[in-house]
């Protein structure tokens, strides 16, 4: 996981560069910035226990589907080029997937738990 957003980062960087001065300092900061939060949710997460997990899980989630919709602005007003917004759409999408499969399998897990709680 943290290897795909690593990847994620660093396909970003020359991006970033290439915005317009006008936006880079407002528009593309406000990406960075939040793709620099969705690695260090996710990086805490990695090495927290079980039980402790979800809300940071669910912040990488909320952030990246946030950097997902700016990217689409930034493509719409041309400040993205289209080779290089598909790449970066495939690499959050399948991000995305992994944060949510990683979710649900620990409410799944965190339910049943509460659930067995409830049964002794």
């Amino acid at each position: 996981m943290l290897e795909r957003l690593k990847s994620l980062y660093s396909a970003w960087l020359p991006i970033y560069k290439l915005i317009p001065k006008n936006h880079q300092y407002s528009f593309g900061l406000k990406i960075d910035s939040l793709l620099i939060e969705v690695i260090e949710a996710v990086s805490a997460a990695v090495f927290l226990i079980k039980q402790d997990k979800l809300p940071f899980l669910k912040l990488a989630i909320r952030k990246l589907d946030t950097i997902k919709i700016l990217l689409l602005v930034g493509w719409e007003n041309k400040f993205i080029m289209n080779t290089k917004y598909a790449d970066l759409s495939l690499k959050l999408d399948e991000i995305g997937k992994m944060l949510g499969g990683w979710k649900g399998k620990l409410e799944k897990e965190n339910s049943s738990s509460l659930f067995k709680r409830e049964e002794k």
